[in-house]
């Protein structure tokens, strides 16, 4: 695989489906930023830099980052993948357990299938496909916590507060925020922005503007959105839609 047969101006894509979602594209020049959910980085054409406060930074092919680290991914050449994955998918699980090193306490690096993934990945228009993230049906949480998750990504506009959620699943409201935490790995706050953004997406992807988009999805204002959308991915949502991203969605 080279550079020279995946140009810089290839069709950057991203995939929304099942509260998962994918970006398959050439690098974004991305700040640091600190996601909602899980992140499997792989560097498509070549490898990239990771760095992370305190931990220091190191080039690598793949890396598996936890929701709300705070890390910055540097890549100079070639396509990336960010594949972004609910913390408590059996997906996750599986992953980790396929990393070989880590960067800090948190970041773990080098897929042994890596290579493998990227070869794959290289023609291949749908990577929550190769991923088999669409056929991950495990789901080790607990069943409140799973009816919570999808409350929040079905109903993104409602201005649930999470002793509102905890209501509608029999918790109280401090049992609720525990449990939560321990069974996805974030917050209930950074969750529901992660929701919103899935909506945001595949409102995009049948047409609507997106000052309208973030708006039906629950954000207060423009402004709102996109220190939100900044904050999770590094990049403004105008740069990403400016370069011809295409949002399939299902």
């Amino acid at each position: 695989m080279s550079d020279a047969a995946l140009p810089e101006t290839c069709c950057p894509t991203v995939w929304v489906r099942l509260g998962r979602a994918a970006y398959l594209g050439p690098s974004l020049r991305l700040r640091a930023h600190s996601g909602s959910v899980h992140c499997f980085a792989l560097g498509i054409d070549a490898p990239f830099t990771i760095r992370v406060d305190g931990a220091g930074e190191r080039q690598v092919r793949s890396a598996l980052i936890p929701a709300r680290t705070r890390h910055r991914l540097i890549a100079e050449h070639g396509r990336m993948l960010f594949a972004y994955v609910d913390p408590g998918s059996a997906w996750v699980t599986d992953t980790s357990a396929r990393m070989t090193s880590r960067l800090g306490p948190a970041i773990q690096s080098g897929h042994i299938d890596e290579l493998g993934l990227a070869r794959r990945l290289h023609d291949t228009p749908d990577p929550l496909a190769v991923l088999g993230l669409l056929h991950d049906t495990g789901d080790a949480r607990d069943e409140r916590i799973r009816t919570a998750l999808e409350l929040l990504r079905a109903h993104p506009s409602t201005p649930w507060t999470a002793a509102q959620v905890a209501g509608e699943v029999n918790l109280s409201a401090s049992r609720f925020q525990h449990l939560f935490t321990a069974h996805t790995g974030t917050s209930f706050r950074r969750y529901r922005l992660w929701a919103r953004m899935l909506h945001v997406a595949g409102a995009i992807s049948k047409g609507l503007d997106l000052t309208t988009a973030a708006a039906d999805a629950g954000f207060a204002s423009p402004a709102h959105f996109s220190d939100s959308f900044r904050t999770m991915f590094g990049l403004s949502a105008s740069h990403l839609l400016s370069r011809s991203t295409r949002i399939l969605s299902a």
